[in-house]
Parts: C-alpha cells; sequence; structure tokens
C-alpha cells in the first residue's frame, strides 16, 4: 500500500491551477484588471468589521440579505424577475458547481458537455464520481444542435453542462440551443448553463435567465469572480426552479457562506454600478484585440467574454514561453495549437501586442 491511501483514480493527477507567477502583465485568468474603488473598500472594510464582531455565532446559513440582493440584480437580465428563492449561492462558482454534481450526478449517473470545454467540468465529475461523456464542438466552437440532441438522447444525462460563453473558446449560445438541449434532457437531468462570463456578451445576446419560466430543469450559474471584479471575493450563485434550491440544500454543508463573504459580497452588490463600469470598455478592448489579431492572419474564435482564443500554433508552449520572458504571461489552454489571453487594461494589451510581435519576429 502506497501512502497516503489516495483513490486509485486520483493517483498521479495534478491538482487544477493555472500558472501564479510574478510577471508584469497577467493576462492569463480572466480577471477584471480595475479595482475597487476608495469608497468600495471603504464599505467593504467597514461592512467586514461590522460581520467580525458576530464571529463568535454561526452566520445566516440561508443568506436571506444575499439572495434578495442577487435575485434584484439577476432580474435586470430577464423580464420574467427573479425572486430569491430561486437563487442559491456558494464559494465560487466552482462550488456551486460541485453542489449540482453532488444533488444531481453520482454512481449510475452521466455528466455531458462539449469540448473543448471548461476543465474543471470532468473534475466536478470525477469528485462526484459521475460518469464523464464529452460530445464536441463544431469545427467554429458553436454547437452542432442535431449532434448534441442526438448525444443527449443516447446518454440520458442527469447533468448537462453548457458554458456560455464558453470557456476556453468564448463562444456564446443562442437561446434556441439552450431550449432544444432543455427539452430532450427533460425533466430526468438539469441543464446548466454556466454564464460566469455572461456580463461580457455582446449587444443583443440574450441571457438564458429569460427561459427560466420555460424550463424548470434549467439552472443558470453566475460569479462575482469576473465582471464584478471579485475574483478575490469567492462567491458564485444561480437562479433556478426553488425546487432545485431545496435539493442543493441537501449536500451543501453546514453555513458555507460565512458571515464575512456574506457581508463583503451585500457590500459589493451596493457597487454594482461602480464595479461592472469597465465592461463596456473592456468589450471594446476585446473586439479591437479581435480585429488586431485577425489582421495578423491569426485564427481567432469569435469571443462574448473578457478573453481571446487564437491560433494556430506548431509549438504553441514556445510562444507562450516567449511572452513570459518577455514579461507578459497568458494561458497555454484549449486545443491543441491555440493560447488564450485575458483582456486588460490598454496599456497591458499594448504590451502583449508588442510583445507577440516581437516573439514571432523572433521565431521568424
Amino acid at each position: 500500500m502506497t501512502f497516503p491511501p489516495l483513490r486509485e483514480e486520483l493517483r498521479g493527477i495534478e491538482p487544477y491551477g493555472a500558472p501564479q507567477l510574478d510577471v508584469p502583465v497577467q493576462l492569463n485568468v480572466n480577471e477584471n484588471p480595475y479595482g475597487p474603488s476608495a469608497a468600495c473598500i471603504a464599505d467593504i472594510a467597514e461592512s467586514a468589521a461590522q460581520a467580525a464582531a458576530t464571529l463568535n455565532r454561526y452566520p445566516d446559513r440561508e443568506f436571506v440579505a444575499l439572495r434578495e440582493q442577487l435575485a434584484s440584480y439577476l432580474s435586470k437580465d430577464t423580464p420574467a424577475g427573479i425572486v430569491p428563492e430561486q437563487v442559491w449561492a456558494a464559494n465560487g462558482s466552482n462550488e456551486v458547481m460541485l453542489q449540482l454534481l453532488q444533488a444531481f450526478g453520482g454512481p449510475g449517473r452521466t455528466a455531458v458537455s462539449f469540448a473543448p470545454t471548461y476543465s474543471m467540468y470532468p473534475e466536478y465529475a470525477r469528485d462526484t464520481n459521475t460518469r464523464w461523456v464529452a460530445g464536441h464542438r463544431a469545427e467554429d466552437f458553436s454547437l452542432d444542435l442535431d449532434a448534441a440532441r442526438d448525444l443527449v438522447k443516447t446518454e440520458r444525462p442527469s447533468v448537462v453542462l453548457l458554458p456560455s460563453p464558453n470557456n476556453p473558446t468564448g463562444t456564446a449560445l443562442p437561446p434556441e440551443a439552450v431550449a432544444v438541449l432543455c427539452e430532450a434532457t427533460g425533466e430526468d437531468g438539469v441543464v446548466v448553463v454556466d454564464e460566469a462570463y455572461g456580463e461580457f456578451r455582446r449587444t443583443g445576446v440574450p441571457s438564458a435567465l429569460e427561459l427560466l419560466a420555460t424550463y424548470r430543469n434549467l439552472v443558470v450559474t453566475r460569479t462575482m469572480s469576473k465582471a464584478f471584479a471579485g475574483a478575490g471575493l469567492r462567491l458564485g450563485y444561480l437562479a433556478a426552479d426553488p425546487a432545485i434550491c431545496d435539493a442543493i440544500r441537501v449536500v451543501r454543508l453546514p453555513y458555507h457562506l460565512s458571515a464575512v463573504t456574506q457581508a463583503v459580497a451585500l457590500a459589493a452588490l451596493r457597487h454594482a454600478d461602480e464595479l461592472l463600469g469597465k465592461v463596456d470598455e473592456l468589450r471594446a478592448e476585446r473586439d479591437a484585440l479581435v480585429d488586431w489579431l485577425r489582421a495578423q492572419q491569426y485564427d481567432v474564435a469569435d469571443s462574448d467574454a473578457n478573453f481571446v482564443l487564437f491560433g494556430r500554433f506548431a509549438d504553441r508552449h514556445a510562444v507562450w514561453q516567449g511572452l513570459l520572458e518577455r514579461g507578459v504571461l497568458i494561458r497555454e489552454t484549449g486545443p491543441d495549437g491555440w493560447l488564450r489571453v485575458s483582456v486588460g487594461t490598454p496599456d497591458e494589451m499594448a504590451a502583449f501586442r508588442a510583445a507577440l510581435t516581437d516573439v514571432n519576429g523572433e521565431r521568424a
């Protein structure tokens, strides 16, 4: 017996995580590059201090005030509105996803997604002993709806995971794709539309929240880590039928959201307009980056997120390393031959463009 007595299927596996390196330009984990204002920081600090005075007591395990404010925020994206009974939250959307797999996956059950997709999805399935099946996207990273429907009908999954915009490609799903897969899955499973990057979608691209009133098996997840500039906060949340939220309560750990997390998230929501105030600028920076990369003759995926997938490289690692040596960190992820760059400030994007031009000149 080898110590420690780890599950056999976990032996030799490297833990998930992007490189954390101290470089001048960090464009690898899709953060909002703009931090909070002094007023927002002061409100967060005061809220955390008030919560600290209560730390001898357990927090509100139903986080009622936070669910009320999240419901109010989400209601802006759907004419039907969202009520607090439809909202659940956890420590980052990662925990939200894991709880969904704990509740609706498990031994004898299947989770389906469509590659390339978020690399944590198969890990959620593995950690919950859920069978994992990955279909494939089209050449332009869109979904072939006929093939997707056929796969769902064949595999009969209890969970379908659909990131929109997709990570790592940035591809958004049209409402009809969500509708088709909700209908194909039926009430034997749940369809999870992961909108971690939803606030960055282009004008006219709707949120799947609009379909919640039609499909009770639909779950829409969001996070405060991206557009909300709250990556260090670790607050993810979802909207769904209240029965789905009740099911998650069965598997959630007791008092899983600390008093400090709840207080800081509420303070951030009070400053939502400010924290989201740079989203339009980041969209414009993204679109300019797509145009520039295409002008340099790269293949570039259409993006509704705050990152861009581009290629194709015979040796993408060499390009990644060359950028790193010039002080620019991006992400080596996605299909072979492609790289992903987060959208940063204008100065950061100028540094990226200069470094990439230099790397290519050297390799040529």
